[in-house]
């Protein structure tokens, strides 16, 4: 009896807490439906559409053509790439910037549901043995509060049912936002910026791991941590981001 009139309580808290202050969109500012735990609204992630199809088998880049303009970005150890929606852009970017900037470290999860329902090749589903996030500098990650990538591992690891390796790699050096720079600024930005842990080169030795970030762009940054994990002994790795930036060619914007 006490337990029905606590959780009879509980409901009528929340009915109260969801008039007094109701949730709203980190994006488009609209009533979020009562009962709904999302930070996002149907509506905008209903404007978040995925990648177009056909897609390439091993980056997961939208191919329009005989041949994949994406793939020649991958060093050969890298196996496959998968990304969910292209961004910047659009909604995917406002709702990138309301996780990476305004600090709504709970959209990672909302996040991740999109990211885990992308196919993969079997071999992939099969090997992989973990999820590395991309490191910040810890004066970047001090400044920010966390680290974006971090967060959507976290999300991923249920939902792949793999670990999160965040103590294998590390950022020793801040580099400049790569957001404004030219693919031949990028490549030097991020070289070198990279390191293996003490001792995690037992754990990486014929691994194949997977890198997770928010964002790629020109793949320098996934490229120049695969490069150091690789060499530390991991044997293959692939790719996973939420957002994707368009290469030449690729289908201008035209919802969201």
């Amino acid at each position: 009896m006490q337990h029905r009139w606590r959780r009879a309580v509980q409901r009528a808290l929340l009915q109260v807490e969801t008039i007094v202050l109701p949730r709203m969109c980190v994006v488009c500012e609209g009533l979020i439906a009562p009962g709904r735990s999302s930070l996002a609204c149907d509506a905008c992630w209903g404007r978040v559409p995925p990648l177009p199809r056909p897609r390439c088998d091993r980056c997961g880049h939208p191919v329009g053509g005989e041949s994949c303009r994406w793939c020649p970005l991958l060093p050969p150890y890298v196996r496959a790439a998968r990304s969910w929606c292209w961004a910047p852009g659009g909604v995917a970017e406002r709702l990138l910037y309301a996780f990476k900037y305004d600090g709504w470290r709970a959209l990672a999860p909302e996040m991740a549901d999109r990211m885990a329902r992308l196919d993969w090749p079997e071999d992939v589903v099969h090997e992989r043995a973990a999820l590395v996030p991309v490191p910040l500098a810890t004066a970047r990650e001090r400044e920010r509060g966390f680290n974006q990538s971090a967060e959507l591992a976290r999300a991923l690891a249920p939902r792949f049912g793999i670990p999160v390796w965040d103590d294998v790699i590390e950022r020793p050096r801040r580099t400049t936002s790569q957001t404004r720079l030219t693919p031949e600024q990028r490549l030097y930005n991020v070289a070198h910026a990279f390191r293996v842990v003490a001792g995690a080169p037992a754990k990486l030795y014929g691994a194949h791991v997977m890198l997770v970030d928010d964002v790629v762009t020109t793949a320098a940054t996934l490229n120049e941590c695969a490069s150091t994990l690789w060499n530390a002994g991991a044997r293959i790795i692939s790719y996973v981001t939420f957002g994707r930036a368009r290469a030449a060619g690729d289908q201008p914007l035209t919802r969201g």
